[in-house]
């Protein structure tokens, strides 16, 4: 029996060879080929439920003669149905193949995809030795473990800083200058690459990888895919001191006090440190240095990379307002004696020259009236 099931295959090979040789093409061989499969594609998950295919001819009364699948090239099937082992049947290509009257052997090709989504994916530093300082180049790492097909994996990069998420790029498996994994259909460990030139604006980034399986129109919708933790940029840069805060020339009124803030960003923090001459001046709080007198004072901001250095001129303004407010309350004064005096002598000359004539109450007098220029001059009777 296994001689005569030898001699089977080879014979059947042998023809579709001819037909192949005949029609010029298989696939021309295939769309006239009278094979019906349901489903034409099968997608299933790695220990689901699974799903069987039937192979039968497209019309009823056709004439067919023989009909089997051929699940590899030494294993066929002679039931219409085959059903797949979803645990371990990875590198299967299942064909029908069919012999009919007047057409002879063709055959039609199961799109058959046994897939497993990633089970973990994790990023980090390549080789754990990627440069950190601004101006160099990072070099990240996505980990996918055990995948299945990896021909079918898409990697998407992107980061997230505040509330703002850009995305690098995506790259797929089959790119093989970006990912690196073994080329078969089960699960496998797949690794993918991604570089940055870093500034100082990517400290503090969150970077993240997915990973998708994209299995085309008939797979999963959407695609089953897994993230990875997010990895944050630790970027090391030179500081720079914010001359907003600090300009290059500040003025002190004598007798007060000024502030100076320096301040610096860098990573790791940089040191801040003031040198003066000056005998008056101390420190504050967070770096700060307090002073009333002119001078040169420079602070300068320092860490492992560098150093940035800041002169400030400290100039000394004489302080006018007690003059002026001194010489504005004395205008106030003299403008309000000013005003008194001349009030008060208009009040006095014109009460006297007010005179009531209604009912006069005449008295004695002598001839003799004294009188001033002032005085009403009214003809004056002695009466008896």
């Amino acid at each position: 029996m296994e001689d005569f099931s030898c001699l089977r295959l080879l014979s059947v090979l042998f023809v579709l060879e001819l037909l192949s040789l005949s029609n010029g093409t298989n696939s021309s061989a295939e769309q006239e080929c009278p094979i019906e499969i349901q489903p034409d594609t099968m997608v299933l998950e790695y220990q689901s439920r699974g799903q069987a295919a039937v192979c039968k001819p497209r019309n009823a009364d056709s004439n067919v003669k023989e009909i089997f699948w051929q699940i590899q090239p030494d294993r066929n099937i002679s039931n219409k149905s085959w059903k797949p082992d979803v645990s371990k049947d990875w590198d299967l290509s299942p064909v029908c193949h069919g012999y009919f009257d007047g057409i002879g052997w063709c055959n039609k090709t199961l799109l058959y995809i046994l897939y497993k989504p990633p089970e973990n994916v994790s990023i980090d530093t390549k080789d754990n030795s990627t440069s950190t300082v601004e101006g160099g180049v990072m070099e990240l790492k996505c980990s996918i473990k055990d995948v299945a097909p990896a021909e079918n994996l898409k990697v998407h990069w992107t980061w997230q800083k505040g509330n703002e998420t850009v995305e690098l790029g995506s790259v797929g498996a089959n790119n093989a200058s970006s990912c690196s994994f073994t080329k078969k259909r089960s699960p496998v460990n797949v690794e993918c690459y991604i570089n940055i030139t870093l500034n100082r604006t990517h400290h503090g980034t969150e970077v993240r990888c997915e990973a998708e399986l994209d299995l085309g129109p008939k797979g999963p919708q959407p695609p089953p895919s897994a993230n990875s933790y997010s990895f944050i940029l630790n970027v090391s840069y030179k500081p720079k001191i914010n001359t907003t805060k600090l300009p290059k020339s500040v003025p002190v009124i004598r007798g007060y006090k000024e502030e100076l803030v320096c301040e610096a960003d860098g990573n790791p923090p940089p040191k801040i440190q003031w040198h003066y001459s000056s005998r008056t001046a101390f420190l504050g709080s967070n770096g700060t240095l307090i002073v009333n007198e002119e001078g040169t004072y420079n602070c300068t901001a320092e860490n492992y990379l560098s150093r940035d250095t800041h002169v400030v001129q400290v100039e000394l303004k004489e302080d006018y307002l007690p003059l002026l407010a001194g010489f504005v309350a004395l205008t106030v004064v003299g403008i309000s004696v000013i005003f008194v005096t001349i009030y008060s002598i208009y009040y006095k000359n014109t009460k006297m020259r007010r005179y009531s004539l209604k009912n006069p109450k005449l008295s004695t007098l002598n001839g003799n009236v004294a009188h001033n220029t002032w005085d009403i001059q009214l003809p004056v009777t002695k009466l008896s």
